[in-house]
């Protein structure tokens, strides 16, 4: 049996990822589809309800996104917020204001009617999030209004013996006090089990696999991060030895890397495929300075690497870590997906003429460490930092050299390891060292040095859209430099990025 799901419709609002968040907080799995979804496309056994988001359209124009009227007629409560809710008073003889400016920010409503199925349990006034332009003006006939503001004459309708439901304010966004209790009771009204979590996803995609494949071969690149090592566990558990991990080593890794990995998936049985090419790398990228080059360099050489591996497993399908933010961004729910994946292995599918299985795709990044935890991926490696596609390289600005590298796989490994032992790795979201190409004059022993510059970067970020730097004691960082320059032969002064994103980037290049 399929899990029981609430279908979103995606009419353009930046929140619409919110609203998905909030819905499995609560315990309730929601998917999100494109506006043009059919009934057919999101109805379903499993299908409990649908909420249609907001949207930056006016209904009111021409071409403006419209709804399948079929999808009122699947027999589940329909929630519509802002634009959601201007649709469906179009759509069913309400009257609309086209209003000239929009309302945005926070907005105190009034709740009437004691029986609403939406505020049940909420008295009186509540703050709410506002962000719309036009407002329903008179709901249709059948709807009962149950809030309004000075501006705003239906806040909310409902009509209860059709289940449908309207609000002109954004629940999803934590400026709505009390957003949450509101989803929570369109969901009880839905008759949701609520009990959506990590051990259900892992059961129902074991599933989904075994049917995806069948008696296929699996092959997928294992670079050690967290959604490459969740996906194959979760392949792994679903296919067994059909699964074929191909970790590639491109020289570029942080000191030890790869022995690393390979203890740490020694208990699972799993069948990795190590490739130390860092000769076929760094032949090709020694000199080369230019960023733009280094990427395409190493992805071009990595899909190389890539598929005389695959040939040789004979694989029918490619796994990918790819998330749900991935997917999202690269915004092809429903369309063509072009999703930034580990070492920009883009390329891939098409070259190889595989097929893609992704079970990771419906998770936000917490969620697939809580899978990776039922799974039984190790905690350290659980929360491990991104780590990018082409590796060391996008930190050592300037020419890559063998040299260069590994005295930043050096002074690398020493800020780790010093991270971890005061308990800081465990409170930044990403830190790393940086090789400058600037040499500076320091004095060691009696003796002038002319040696390479190294910056420590180290940030927190919710979602690495925008993070702060990280403020790491004084203490820590004086022992850091102190090991660095005393143990690490290259480099003699030790700066820390005190910049935030934005305006910077997070990594150098």
């Amino acid at each position: 049996m399929h899990h029981e799901r609430i279908a979103i419709l995606d009419y353009g609002s930046q929140y619409t990822r919110l609203i998905t968040r909030r819905l499995r907080e609560l315990g309730a799995f929601g998917l999100v589809y494109p506006p043009g979804a059919t009934a057919e496309e999101i109805g379903g056994g499993d299908l409990r309800g649908v909420i249609l988001s907001g949207g930056p359209n006016s209904v009111l124009e021409d071409g403006a996104p419209g709804i399948d009227p079929k999808i009122f007629e699947l027999g589940v409560p329909v929630l519509g917020i802002c634009y959601g809710q201007q649709l469906m008073a179009r759509d069913f003889g309400g009257e609309l204001h086209r209003s000239t400016q929009r309302e945005y920010g926070k907005a105190t409503i009034r709740c009437q009617g004691q029986d609403s199925v939406l505020f049940a349990g909420m008295a009186g006034e509540q703050v709410v999030w506002m962000s719309h332009g036009d407002h329903v003006e008179k709901a249709p006939e059948g709807y009962a209004v149950t809030a309004s503001t000075s501006t705003v004459p239906v806040a909310a309708m409902e009509n209860r013996s059709l289940r449908r439901y309207g609000i002109q304010f954004h629940p999803e966004v934590t400026h709505s006090v009390n957003g949450s209790a509101l989803l929570l009771n369109f969901l009880e009204h839905c008759g949701m089990a609520l009990d959506w979590n990590a051990g259900h996803f892992i059961e129902e995609k074991v599933r989904q696999i075994r049917t995806q494949v069948g008696s296929g071969r699996v092959v997928l690149g294992l670079s050690g991060g967290v959604d490459s090592s969740v996906a194959a566990l979760l392949l792994h558990r679903a296919i067994g030895k059909q699964l074929t991990c191909v970790f590639v080593d491109h020289g570029l890794m942080r000191k030890n890397e790869m022995k690393q990995v390979q203890a740490y998936f020694a208990p699972f049985d799993l069948r990795v495929v190590c490739v130390d090419a860092s000769d076929e790398f760094l032949d090709k990228l020694e000199g080369v300075t230019d960023p733009e080059t280094k990427r395409k360099l190493i992805g071009s050489t990595f899909i190389d690497v890539f598929d005389r591996e695959a040939k040789k497993i004979a694989a029918d399908f490619l796994g990918q870590g790819t998330t749900y933010p991935d997917v999202i961004e690269s915004s092809g729910i429903g369309g063509a997906v072009l999703v930034k994946s580990h070492h920009n292995v883009g390329g891939l599918p098409e070259r190889m003429k595989l097929k893609l299985v992704e079970p990771l795709r419906e998770l936000f990044k917490d969620e697939v460490r809580k899978a990776g935890l039922a799974l039984g991926l190790p905690e350290d490696m659980n929360q491990r930092h991104p780590f990018p596609g082409p590796g060391l390289a996008v930190r050592l600005p300037g020419a890559i050299t063998r040299e260069r590298v590994r005295i930043l796989q050096e002074a690398d490994a020493i800020f780790l390891e010093e991270l971890k032992t005061s308990g800081w790795y465990a409170k930044t979201s990403q830190a790393f060292a940086v090789l400058l190409p600037v040499q500076t004059v320091g004095i060691m022993g009696d003796e002038r040095t002319f040696e390479f510059m190294c910056a420590l970067r180290a940030v927190t970020s919710e979602d690495f859209m925008t993070a702060d730097w990280a403020r790491l004691p004084h203490e820590l960082l004086d022992r850091i430099a102190q090991r660095i320059v005393r143990e690490v032969k290259g480099i003699n002064r030790v700066v820390f990025d005190i910049t935030s994103k934005p305006p910077a980037t997070i990594e150098y290049e």
